[in-house]
């Protein structure tokens, strides 16, 4: 059986990771309601726009829009979003694990190819490619230090302009998508080309579209910035769906803690009351001898 030392740093030791725990829950909670604040103001116009523009894709109506003409797909690019910290519970893992299921299952010819393309936005993703030996394409790990639209787009029109180039024909994002604090839903979203908007059963797809305030101006200004506000609200996504399995995991390492402390509590004061025990009984015993003399 532990001494009573050994029990007691145990406890000490425990109690000191439970305030910390408490203290990160705090912290989480607070960041939390403001990221959900903000993906909940963005997602009804971010969803709105993309459907017009999904809609005006696919209507059949010729588009002078390199980012909605599709290609014969031999180069892809997966965008990679997770947290630049840990200590968020299975937030990181999910989009790594989805990284080696493409690997291994729709992608896994064009890896093999060596055309398997990876850009990260945090740094958990950036050390998940270094450790598995993968290319990293591009590195933005510091976007959630100052999530703003302006460092986003910059972002945004990098992978643009590649795709405009011919360097990718598909791009998608892998990111975590905010449901509640507790749950979150991982995303696998495609960016590029423009999605088509998929008809429902025996709807009437033949559409006739009146631009204002001009065709050109749709296909210069508002699709670009579609596509940015796009890649920026997945990022609020994430930042939020963080912030909320971080606040669940710290919940939880706080409550285990406290199972803990009620367990060596328990084991300290069998400890204690043995070696009173045993000190009772050695000086009855000299007692008894004493008094046999």
């Amino acid at each position: 059986m532990a001494n009573l030392k050994e029990v007691k740093n145990r406890i000490n030791s425990v109690v000191s990771t439970q305030q910390i725990t408490k203290a990160m829950k705090m912290v989480a909670a607070a960041k939390l309601k403001r990221a959900q604040d903000r993906i909940t103001m963005m997602r009804p116009y971010s969803q709105k726009l993309s459907a017009i523009l999904q809609n005006v894709s696919g209507s059949g109506e010729e588009m002078n829009n390199p980012y909605a003409k599709e290609r014969t797909v031999e180069k892809v690019l997966l965008i990679l979003v997770t947290s630049d910290k840990g200590l968020c519970g299975a937030f990181n893992s999910t989009v790594t694990r989805k990284v080696k299921s493409l690997m291994e299952g729709d992608y896994k010819s064009i890896a093999e190819n060596g055309n398997l393309h990876f850009m990260t936005i945090g740094k958990k993703a950036a050390d998940f490619l270094k450790r598995n030996k993968l290319p990293n394409n591009a590195d933005f790990i510091d976007l959630f230090n100052r999530l703003n639209y302006e460092d986003v787009s910059e972002a945004a029109q990098f992978v643009m302009d590649e795709y405009e180039k011919g360097t990718y024909d598909k791009v998608e994002i892998i990111y975590n998508e905010f449901k509640n604090a507790a749950t979150q839903i991982l995303n696998q979203e495609q960016f590029l080309p423009i999605a088509k908007a998929e008809n429902e059963s025996g709807a009437d797809t033949d559409h006739a579209y009146s631009y204002e305030p001009s065709r050109d101006y749709i296909e210069k200004e508002l699709i670009p910035t579609s596509l940015k506000t796009q890649l920026f609200k997945a990022l609020l996504d994430s930042n939020a769906s963080e912030h909320g399995a971080r606040m669940t995991a710290m919940d939880k390492a706080t409550d285990n803690a406290g199972d803990l402390l009620k367990e060596l509590r328990l084991t300290y004061n069998r400890t204690r009351q043995a070696a009173i025990t045993t000190e009772i009984l050695e000086i009855t015993a000299g007692a008894e001898a004493l008094a046999a003399e």
